[in-house]
């Protein structure tokens, strides 16, 4: 479900990708069952493209990764969580419009 420039992260493989990255990343908790995940996945997958080599992109499948989602406390989704230097600064939950993610991720980057 990730598009081009879309990192496909787990529980093993998010500290390193997420945590530890040089560029804030956006994280996209999704499910493969979910409706409003399908709806915002082209949004979050045009981040990716719109902000190459500035932010990372990366989407954590909650039915096969159950460790990270419940670190965050996500109870919700899709749940988009903005990290910069290893910290949470925002996040969404629920379907919102593009404008409101790319709002967030210009926050992020300034």
């Amino acid at each position: 479900m990730s598009g081009s420039g879309v990192l496909e992260v787990s529980d093993a493989t998010f500290d390193q990708e997420v945590l530890r990255s040089e560029q804030p990343v956006l994280v996209d908790f999704w499910a493969v069952w979910c409706g409003p995940c399908k709806a915002i996945g082209p949004i979050v997958d045009g981040m990716a493209a719109t902000y190459a080599g500035r932010l990372k992109v990366a989407k954590v499948n909650v039915d096969e990764n159950g460790a990270t989602p419940s670190r965050y406390g996500i109870r919700g989704i899709p749940a988009l969580l903005f990290f910069k230097g290893g910290k949470v600064t925002d996040q969404v939950v629920g379907y919102v419009p593009q404008e409101v993610i790319d709002e967030k991720v210009k926050r992020l980057l300034a």
